[in-house]
């Protein structure tokens, strides 16, 4: 399906794992040109920068720093002659993995997790706003920005409570705010969240060996399947294609398999 996403100029952070590096493959089969964000490790991008080196480049930046953020904005769109960020794929982030619930969690980890991912991605959209201001009329006409939620952020999700807050900011108050502010900017412009739950990423799928996790993942989930990145990638460029979805603005999608909620009890809870 043609998505009209042909030489534009698409911006992806956390493009160098997972969901990221397969929305990068998406969008550049689609034709687009990418600014592919890395923060540490750049090496699963380097065989995309060999097969287009004319459509791809990877800038390093720490997001959660302001100055690097504006640097990485303004250096997107000064190389490989792409022009402005057209549209923002925000999908950086980090998850601790310690299970702290509230009562335990230290001052020093909330703001650390709100800042790499909830700070970073107002910094991003915010120099991504600007930089849009002086994108031409025809450039403006692809404005869009797609975030990446969780399902944490819908249900919560017990013992990483400072996860779940800065993916229910970017659901619920960050999109519902952005999508009346950027049509001040682009009047055609969008704002949506794709919301996964569990996917197939190496990091997911070597917990999944546990038949007690991967019970609890699927135990309120109808399709009895985990989502995999290209899944959640394909939702990705869908919502930020105009042609596509031109009137669909302020959305939340869920890419959950039809998840109900969390399972908290096991039977031998109920004992």
């Amino acid at each position: 399906m043609e998505l009209g996403l042909r030489g534009v100029h698409v911006l992806v952070t956390g493009a160098s794992g997972g969901i990221g590096l397969e929305t990068t493959r998406v969008y550049l089969a689609l034709g687009a040109n990418l600014t592919a964000h890395y923060n540490t490790q750049d090496a699963t991008l380097k065989p995309l920068l060999a097969e287009y080196p004319d459509r791809v480049q990877a800038i390093q930046a720490n997001l959660a720093n302001e100055s690097q953020v504006i640097d990485l904005l303004s250096n997107a769109a000064s190389q490989g002659n792409f022009g402005p960020v057209q549209i923002a794929v925000v999908n950086h982030g980090i998850w601790p993995q310690a299970d702290e619930p509230v009562a335990d969690m230290s001052l020093e980890r909330w703001n650390n997790t709100i800042a790499a991912n909830l700070t970073s991605s107002f910094l991003v959209i915010r120099e991504y706003l600007r930089g849009l201001k002086n994108a031409t009329p025809q450039q403006k006409e692809k404005a869009a920005v797609v975030m990446v939620g969780s399902t944490a952020g819908k249900f919560g999700e017990a013992g990483h409570a400072d996860y779940a807050v800065t993916k229910s900011g970017m659901m619920y108050g960050l999109t519902m705010s952005l999508k009346n502010e950027i049509v001040k900017i682009a009047p055609k412009g969008r704002v949506n969240t794709v919301a996964p739950g569990w996917v197939g990423t190496p990091m997911a799928v070597e917990a999944l060996k546990d038949p007690n996790v991967s019970y609890r993942a699927l135990a309120t989930t109808p399709l009895k399947k985990i989502a995999t990145p290209t899944d959640v990638a394909n939702q990705i460029a869908l919502l930020s294609s105009n042609l596509i979805s031109g009137h669909v603005t302020g959305q939340v999608v869920m890419v959950e398999g039809g998840m109900e909620g969390r399972l908290l009890n096991r039977p031998e809870d109920l004992a």
